[in-house]
């Protein structure tokens, strides 16, 4: 039986900064294309589970050891990379400490969910969208409609 060809599976990460006033979330500025600020995040390597993936990107890209609470959502939007077709599992996590961009990240910044910037890579700002809801609601994202090509 052939092998199917799928989407590259990828992890994003909503770190929140449990020990700092109003819980704020860490963005890195992106060191390779697509440029702009994105959720720490990467490609799930064969061999470790979703979770893991998670774990291993959050110390790499910013250098801190995390919690992971929920599984926001799934974001498979064919366009949602331009470098070409990936299927990402958010999570919201909790971390204490000082994050030190690395890997990836050329530089980080610590942002209240209603202050972000207005450059975000891939579909972070539809995610983030999702994720003020779920602060508001405690819901986690909704399915996304299916429509015909």
């Amino acid at each position: 039986m052939n092998k199917p060809v799928t989407p590259l599976l990828t992890v994003d990460i909503i770190i929140e900064l449990a020990d700092r006033p109003d819980t704020p979330i860490i963005l890195i500025k992106r060191r390779y294309p697509p440029y702009g600020w994105a959720l720490p995040g990467g490609f799930v390597d064969v061999g470790e589970t979703l979770e893991q993936a998670a774990v291993r990107e959050a110390k790499e890209e910013v250098s801190l050891a995390v919690n992971l609470k929920t599984l926001l959502g799934c974001y498979s939007d064919p366009a949602r990379d331009a470098r070409g077709h990936t299927v990402s599992a958010v999570y919201i996590a909790q971390a204490t400490g000082e994050p030190v961009a690395a890997d990836d990240a050329r530089e980080l910044a610590i942002f209240a969910p209603a202050e972000l910037p207005d450059k975000l890579a891939f579909d972070h700002e539809r995610i983030l969208a999702d994720y003020r809801h779920y602060l508001k609601t405690a819901e986690v994202a909704g399915l996304n409609p299916v429509s015909e090509k």
